[in-house]
């Protein structure tokens, strides 16, 4: 603790100064502290850091924002929150008084008279914040001050803030930790729409306690507490102090009933009744007996079935997240099923896949920046905030080694690692694909390269293990996990489509391969003895033996809703060998899109109606027609008539995906990308007759840009260290624009076909856009400046657009010369960035530049993709017991 003060003092000097501790409850310790700036005393409060942990930083700051601006003579106002070295916190008032508690711990009940005064200066204070759309969700006496007999009402917005930051799931956050014996019966089966009327419910429990010496409902565990409130009804106060008038019994009955209908409309209603006198009141006096008859436990058949097994079920997940977020890393010692999620600070990729170290403790993703350039995210579950790993721009499929000291990731056809603690990044494996990487006992790393599995060990020639069996139909080694023991490799010999994807392993010494799996994709071994696999959006399990690579019993689905992409063969789940799961949940991982004009100045109108997984957007020649990929449920490519406003699906790959549109000058037909297994470039003409092939080979390749006549064609080699190539679609030769290892990346043909406009990658992996004649000679040319990618030709080939980010930038271009302007920003598209970044184009602008097409993110705030489930070992050896 000391220490944890000694940092925090150290993150907030300059602003406050901290002078000691006040106290700490279940979801933040409090710190009395001098403000620097306006010479006062404030309360610093900070989140335990297992609570910060799960929550993030950027989307609590602007949560709690939102409540900043209440103000209320019964509302602690807030001053200030933020971030500072993982502490999350928030500052107010330093009230020199008591709360409500330490009072009712000191008396045990109050005046009735006092008790009704509190209750309603409460209840005026919640019907103000509930006015202005805020509600607290967590009134207790804790969170009530006394300053000279006045209540002020603590940490308004706060409970908000945490369930909105988590996405409004009270279990996943462990909110109202500890006994919860203020939260209402929507709160406690875990809810998501929580209105004013479960503060209203919260205060009568207050106010329940003020009169009686104790809550509604009381019980010697938590789960006893909860269960009681969603099933038994509050014994009748009066009854337990016959002092209280009938009217404020019967207002508490009311403001204490189960279904939030019954309650009072709002807390300033509820005040009311309070205070009515009498024949006055309009709550009906009935007697302490019939109102006890009237309000026995309901039979199951009155709640239903189905729903108290759902009250069951999120009973036990309060109280073990409760535990669990004490320790949300540990090895042992926790029992039951524990979920919480969380959203990444930063954009996610869309290549889903995501890794979990050893120990369970961190995690990795690739994240997109600002620019929309990729590079690895590094979160430890202990902290509130996601740390980009240095040296990792552009990578792909990370994965931690067998000890968790490093991490390994692909990046332009090598892959390389970087300490955990932090260094530089050195390289381990020249010329492999992107298909991820395994790392063995002794340090060497296998991963996919020269058409199979290879193995390499520093200082060492690599080592064949398998090769591609072209004969069979498949494309790739994918994806490799080494089993215990050394002895054996886990790959996915990916081919298309998935019946013929099988899961694989081959052991080292002998190159011996035995199939285990048909019809799947991306293997896991977990050391509860079980091979795992994904197939659709679920993962399966079956018991298996990892010596002698024996498996028995069913293949059973395990976890449901888990993004994946068949095409890259690539599930996004991990498991640690404390048996801790991740995964990212594809309902909430994918991302709806709008397809968009925008002018010149970044003025935005509707251009397709439908929203849907759209991307690479591109204009015919003449106007009329929008090409689009789609991305669900398989990327196919669409097409939208802007003339009939009719959209409609033009191609239909039963083998794989149909992607990257590329217009032909006559507007009548289509270049793109079908996966056969490969990806190869077909024509598609736009009357539906069957497409036909035009540049094949081994590799992968989709176009990019096609000359005005038609006669030459850009196309990027995916695999490795990406390059392009110009070809002829007339006899499918082609050609590089570079023989260098450099990498290069989209590309765009002037109109008069002499000039090439590309993209690329430097070694930090930043790309900017260069030009170049088709020709050859006279050089490459510069044209963004500090970043650029996606270069279009517009006005007759004498401008250049490119965009960097979220931003579009324009220079004047010379055909006759090759000279080049200096780049203006044109406009700005908000959070396109991250969607335009990648190897195919998401973007397009009209011939004479007047209009672009733009695919924009359609935000959802309440998303939290990312799961991390404790103790599913437990769960996985329940549903799929060993054998």
């Amino acid at each position: 603790m000391a220490h944890s003060t000694e940092r925090l003092t150290a993150a907030l000097d300059g602003r406050y100064r901290i002078e000691r501790e006040l106290g700490a409850g279940g979801m933040a310790t409090v710190y009395l502290a001098h403000d620097l700036k306006h010479d006062r005393k404030v309360a610093v409060k900070v989140l335990k850091p297992e609570l910060a942990a799960v929550l993030g930083a950027e989307r609590f700051v602007v949560e709690i924002k939102t409540t900043a601006a209440l103000q209320h003579p019964h509302i602690l106002p807030l001053f200030d929150s933020g971030e500072a070295d993982g502490f999350l916190y928030y500052v107010m008032p330093y009230i020199e008084g008591e709360t409500l508690r330490s009072k009712l711990n000191r008396e045990s009940q109050l005046g009735v008279e006092e008790a009704v005064r509190l209750t309603s200066d409460i209840a005026d204070a919640l019907h103000y914040a509930h006015e202005h759309g805020v509600i607290h969700r967590d009134i207790k006496p804790e969170n009530i001050l006394l300053q000279n007999g006045r209540p002020m009402v603590a940490d308004f917005g706060i409970a908000l803030a945490v369930s909105a930051a988590a996405g409004g799931r009270m279990t996943e956050t462990g909110l109202s930790l500890g006994t919860p014996h203020y939260m209402s019966p929507e709160q406690a089966t875990a809810e998501k729409e929580i209105t004013a009327r479960s503060d209203v419910y919260s205060l009568a429990s207050v106010l329940y306690e003020m009169l009686t010496g104790n809550p509604p409902h009381t019980g010697a565990t938590a789960q006893q507490i909860i269960m009681k409130i969603i099933t038994e009804e509050a014994q009748d106060v009066s009854t337990l102090r016959k002092s209280v008038p009938a009217h404020v019994a019967d207002a508490v009955a009311q403001a204490l009933e189960k279904l939030p209908a019954d309650r009072f409309a709002s807390a300033a209603a509820f005040a009311a009744a309070l205070n009515a006198s009498g024949t006055a009141t309009s709550v009906q006096r009935r007697g302490a007996a019939a109102r006890t008859t009237a309000r026995r436990t309901p039979a199951p058949s009155d709640v239903g079935r189905w729903r108290l097994a759902a009250i069951a079920a999120s009973v036990v997940a309060v109280v073990a997240i409760g535990f669990a977020l004490r320790n949300p890393a540990q090895d042992s010692g926790t029992t039951g099923r524990v979920e919480f999620t969380y959203r990444p600070s930063w954009p996610a990729d869309e290549r889903a896949m995501i890794d979990i170290s050893p120990d369970g403790q961190r995690i990795l993703q690739v994240l997109k920046d600002e620019d929309g350039n990729d590079f690895v995210s590094l979160r430890e579950l202990r902290s509130a905030t996601m740390i980009r790993v240095p040296g990792t721009n552009g990578a792909r499929d990370p994965r931690f080694t067998q000890d968790g000291a490093w991490i390994t990731f692909e990046t332009q056809g090598q892959i390389r690692k970087v300490p955990v603690a932090g260094g530089a990044a050195t390289l381990v494996v020249d010329s492999v694909g992107t298909s991820g990487s395994a790392t063995l006992d002794d340090g060497s790393i296998v991963a996919f390269g020269q058409g199979g599995l290879i193995r390499q060990q520093a200082g060492q020639a690599s080592q064949r293990i398998t090769t591609v069996d072209t004969v069979r139909g498949e494309f790739a080694h994918w994806y490799p996990e080494a089993l215990p023991g050394g002895k054996f490799i886990l790959f996915n010999s990916y081919a298309s489509p998935l019946e013929n994807s099988f899961i694989e392993a081959v052991e080292l010494a002998t190159g011996k391969r035995t199939v285990l799996v048909k019809g799947a994709i991306f293997p896991r071994y977990s050391t509860t003895g079980h091979l795992l696999f994904a197939r659709g959006a679920a993962i399966f399990a079956v018991s298996f033996n990892p010596k002698t690579l024996q498996m028995s019993g069913p293949e059973v689905p395990v976890v449901e809703d888990v993004a994946w992409s068949l095409t890259d063969g690539v599930a996004a789940y991990a498991v640690a060998r404390n048996g801790t799961l991740v995964y990212l949940r594809g309902s909430e991982a994918t991302q709806s899109r709008r397809v968009m004009w925008s002018d010149r100045a970044g003025n935005l109108q509707p251009a397709v109606p439908e929203t849907a997984g759209w991307a690479e957007p591109r204009l015919s020649p003449d106007g009329r027609w929008i090409a689009l990929t789609r991305n669900e449920p398989r990327r196919e490519i669409w097409l939208y008539d802007n003339v009939r406003r009719v959209l409609s699906q033009l191609t239909r790959n039963p083998f794989g995906v149909s992607f990257s549109p590329l217009w032909m000058p006559d507007s009548r037909a289509l270049l793109f990308a079908r996966e056969v297994p490969q990806y190869d470039i077909y024509r598609q003409p736009l009357d539906g007759t069957e497409p036909t092939p035009v540049f094949t080979s081994r590799r992968d390749k989709v176009p990019l840009s096609v000359s005005a006549d038609g006669r030459i064609v850009a196309t990027m080699l995916v695999a490795g260290s990406a390059s392009i190539l110009l070809g002829d679609p007339r006899d499918g030769s082609s050609q590089p624009i570079d023989a260098s290892s450099i990498g290069h990346n989209t590309a765009s043909l002037s109109p008069d076909g002499r000039w090439l406009a590309y993209t690329e990658l430097s070694t930090e992996q930043r790309p900017n856009v260069f030009l170049r004649p088709v020709a050859g000679g006279g050089g490459r040319r510069s044209v963004s400046a500090d970043g650029g990618d996606q270069p279009l030709f517009t006005r007759g080939g004498r401008e250049i657009v490119y965009r960097k980010g979220d931003a579009v930038y324009a220079v004047t271009f010379n055909p006759s010369t090759g000279d080049v302007g200096t780049p203006s920003l044109l406009f700005r598209a908000k959070d396109a960035g991250r969607l335009w970044g990648g190897r195919t184009v998401g973007y397009d602008v009209s011939p004479d530049g007047s209009r672009f097409v733009l695919v924009m993110p359609v935000e959802r705030l309440e998303a939290t993709p990312n799961v991390v489930v404790l103790n599913w070992a437990e769960e996985l050896t329940r549903l799929v017991p060993r054998r």
